[in-house]
């Protein structure tokens, strides 16, 4: 049915005003309050097999919403009522900002994808912050809150911007991932090297000390697919070595050769991060090469490619303990988060392992032994 609706209607809309309309849909549904735990019964079972605990938080699942779908925190209730375990909120930085020009988000139907290029359009960090304060939680669910750097600031003062925003976003997130992999923003993932994140990760790690003092909120960092295989060993190690609490793999990619692209070349060449199917294997590559490196010595978040359960349960035994997604809910809508649940618990209660934290780098663990 849904397929059927977005051939008739999200396709032939401009793809960020149908975005902006299905946020509107969703958010209006949650505000009703038995409509909202109707649809909830429906699209959010619960597994009690796949309940989860990742830094401190418990979860119903492992399965989250990546940023990018919710940047300004206005439907997180909606999000948890259609399924997800989690909310990444995001990415947010220090100052308001409109973003890049229009048209920024492109639809590849053909290959399941989505190039965008928005450049952090979001309120901002003070705005995010006041309404994650006076939220009224309906759903208990985790609210990830993602920052990264503000368009004007020099990235010699990028360390400044990313703090600012952490003063004000961390009472109110459950976990604060540093963005320092978008492609959108110039000279942005030049802060992935292990010289450049090494004080902005310790800089936020102290800011949110300071404004937290009586929790520890957990510090994440996102990566790019498009870091060589040595790089992504360098910010593995500098994670165990700054005592960070995780790490998400993957952001979007601008590779656009040998992805087997199908789509209209005159789309293929927009500029922008490409995101879902075609980013499925290469996201998979860089957390195995994660876990190999860290083992459970950081949580692991694996995002990029997720189309079903399949996908998602690949990502466990590949070393992550929570899974993302969102370019797969354009194309699957409402019905997907239900669907990877189904999917997950019946693959758990076939597979060998008692528990989901039993699978969670098991073929990585198998190939170490084999090797």
């Amino acid at each position: 049915m849904y397929k059927l609706f977005f051939r008739l209607v999200f396709q032939r809309m401009d793809p960020e005003r149908a975005h902006h309309l299905a946020i509107r849909w969703i958010q209006c549904v949650a505000r009703i309050p038995v409509l909202r735990t109707f649809v909830a019964a429906v699209l959010a079972p619960r597994c009690k097999e796949l309940r989860t605990e990742a830094f401190g938080l418990r979860m119903h699942g492992p399965f989250g919403l990546a940023a990018g779908f919710d940047k300004n925190a206005v439907a997180i209730d909606g999000m948890a009522m259609l399924g997800f375990d989690h909310v990444e909120v995001g990415t947010v930085t220090g100052r308001p900002q409109p973003g890049n020009p229009r048209k920024r988000l492109f639809r590849l139907v053909a290959d399941r994808a989505l190039i965008n290029r928005m450049g952090f359009n979001n309120e901002g960090s003070l705005t995010v912050a006041a309404r994650l304060a006076s939220r009224m939680p309906v759903f208990r669910t985790v609210v990830g809150v993602n920052i990264g750097k503000t368009k004007v600031v020099p990235e010699e003062e990028a360390v400044g911007d990313y703090v600012k925003s952490t003063e004000r976003l961390a009472p109110y997130a459950d976990y604060l991932v540093v963005n320092v992999s978008s492609p959108n923003t110039p000279g942005l993932r030049d802060l992935q090297a292990t010289e450049a994140l090494r004080p902005l990760l310790s800089a936020v790690r102290e800011a949110a000390d300071r404004a937290v003092p009586d929790r520890r909120v957990p510090l994440l960092v996102k990566i790019a697919p498009d870091l060589a295989d040595e790089d992504v060993d360098a910010v593995a190690d500098l994670a165990v070595e700054l005592g960070l609490d995780g790490i998400i793999a993957t952001n979007t990619t601008i590779a656009r050769e040998g992805l087997g692209l199908a789509s209209e070349p005159s789309l293929v060449k927009e500029t922008g991060g490409l995101s879902g199917a075609p980013l499925k294997e290469r996201s998979l590559q860089v957390l195995r090469r994660l876990y190999a490196r860290v083992g459970d010595r950081v949580t692991l978040i694996g995002v990029g490619g997720i189309e079903d359960a399949e996908d998602a349960w690949q990502r466990i035994l590949a070393g992550a303990t929570l899974v993302q997604g969102y370019s797969a809910l354009i194309y699957q809508g409402p019905f997907w988060a239900r669907a990877v649940h189904k999917g997950l618990a019946e693959r758990l209660r076939t597979s060998p392992y008692a528990t989901l934290a039993e699978a969670v780098g098991a073929d990585v663990r198998k190939a170490g032994t084999t090797a």
